[in-house]
Formats: C-alpha cells, sequence, structure tokens
C-alpha cells in the first residue's frame, strides 16, 4: 500500500529508482512489490519503464464512489447551498490528517476553484479539514496534531499547533470555520463539520465537512460570514440524516 500510494500520488510517472529513493525500502523488496502490483492492474509500467497508477484503480474508485451512502445523503443539501451561493460547494471527510474531497457541485461562474473529486488536502489549512478537526473527541485530535507538519502555502497558513488549536477554539465556538486564503492564495471558504454519531464519546465515526469556495476577488469575508448560517444549518442536516441513514459497514477509517 505504501509503494501503491507513492505512485498513485506522484504529479508525474515515476521510476524505480524514484519509488526506491522514496520508498527506502530494499531493492529486491520493491521489485517483488512493483511487479505483483503490475500484474494486479493496480499499477502500469509505460515503455520507458515509468509507473503510472492502473486502470483497475478506476473500477475501484468508480464503485467506492457510487456506493458512498454519505454522497447520497449530503448531495440534495449540498445542490441547495449551490443554488443559494452559486459559487462551489464542496463535501469531505478526514482520513488522518487530510481531507479527501468527496462530492463537488460546480460554481456557474466562469472563474472558479480548481478542485476535484477524490484528491486530497491538508486538513490544518483549509476550511473542510479545520472543521472536521474541531469536532474531533480530544484523543483523535491530540493524535491527528501530532502528525502535521505545518508547512507555509501562503503567507496566512497556520505555521504552528498553537495557532490552529486556538483557531480550533473559534470555530467550535461559533460552529464554522474560515478559509482566509490558507491554502491558495486568493481561494476562501466557509466550512462546517459534519459527523456521524457521538464524535465526543465514540473513537470510530464519519468526520468531514462540507464548504462553500470561491476566489478572494469575488468572495469577501463579509460574504463568508453572512453565508455561514446556511453553510452550518446544511452540515447540521447532514449530520442529522448520516445518523439515521448510514450502516455501520460504510464507515471508514478516519
Amino acid at each position: 500500500m505504501a509503494v501503491l500510494e507513492l505512485v498513485v500520488k506522484a504529479d508525474i510517472p515515476l521510476r524505480f529508482t524514484d519509488i526506491h529513493a522514496l520508498s527506502g525500502q530494499p531493492r529486491g523488496t520493491l521489485h517483488r512489490h512493483l511487479s505483483h502490483l503490475v500484474d494486479e492492474g493496480l499499477l502500469f509500467q509505460r515503455a520507458d519503464l515509468a509507473y503510472e497508477p492502473g486502470l483497475r484503480l478506476l473500477s475501484f474508485a468508480h464503485r467506492a464512489w457510487s456506493r458512498n451512502d454519505l454522497r447520497r445523503i449530503a448531495r440534495p443539501h449540498l445542490d441547495r447551498l449551490h443554488a443559494e451561493t452559486g459559487e462551489t460547494v464542496h463535501l469531505g471527510v478526514l482520513r488522518n490528517t487530510e481531507i479527501v474531497y468527496l462530492d463537488k457541485v460546480e460554481s456557474r461562474q466562469t472563474v472558479r476553484m480548481e478542485s476535484q473529486i477524490g484528491r486530497v488536502s491538508p486538513a490544518y489549512c483549509t476550511g473542510l479539514g479545520k472543521a472536521a478537526l474541531s469536532v474531533l473527541p480530544p484523543a483523535r485530535l491530540e493524535a491527528s496534531l501530532a502528525r502535521i507538519s505545518y508547512h507555509p502555502f501562503t503567507a496566512n497558513t497556520h505555521r504552528s499547533q498553537t495557532a490552529l488549536v486556538a483557531d480550533l477554539d473559534r470555530i467550535r465556538q461559533r460552529g464554522y470555520a474560515i478559509d482566509a486564503e490558507e491554502h491558495e492564495a486568493e481561494i476562501r471558504c466557509v466550512a462546517a463539520p459534519v459527523a456521524t454519531g457521538d464524535t465526543v464519546s465514540e473513537s470510530r465515526g464519519i468526520v468531514g465537512g462540507i464548504s462553500v469556495t470561491g476566489p478572494a476577488y469575488r468572495v469577501t469575508l463579509c460574504q463568508l460570514e453572512a453565508w455561514s448560517e446556511r453553510v452550518r444549518d446544511a452540515a447540521n442536516a447532514i449530520s442529522r440524516d448520516a445518523a439515521v441513514g448510514l450502516c455501520p459497514v460504510s464507515t471508514p477509517d478516519a
């Protein structure tokens, strides 16, 4: 899985020497792993011997996406938010210290945020991620915070755990998060947490959020504040619907 993830997350196809340097695995072991992954269709080896994701992954991704109960439950609320704001609306779930984009309703505007379903972003500097972190029970939050490396994507990115924790306290008090160009310059969003079950006492459960996102020149901080109640209400409705509509087998490891 570690080797597969390296290749899948890479922006370009990787050669054996690249994967060896990134993985730190012994050459013989790595050869066997790559051979098995190619045989199973999870990786593809090109004519230039570089590796890229295999087509079998598309089949897995399609099945996971089409069968996802949370996406089905959330979709009407995402559509309503999109109709009310006209901007891009996202649904994401927390996976360790990252947010995975699970669904998206595209903005009607010509200029809009570049994002894709299935992609991941760091939780500590995105609206979705901070909203999700804010509702984690203490033990899970502490474990997540310990794994975060604070890379400065923009001038507004949190640089320390102290700054992030203070922001999470504010998010809990008001019920929504603001991303004021923290992950991408000129991009702002307002987000609210979505959680299944009682996250205060349960160690498992789906934790994520929904957000409204747009370019900074069009979406002011005042506009985000004006949308915050709608986003929070929609997130709460999704959480309520998910509490009765999700079966236990749909709960992924967070």
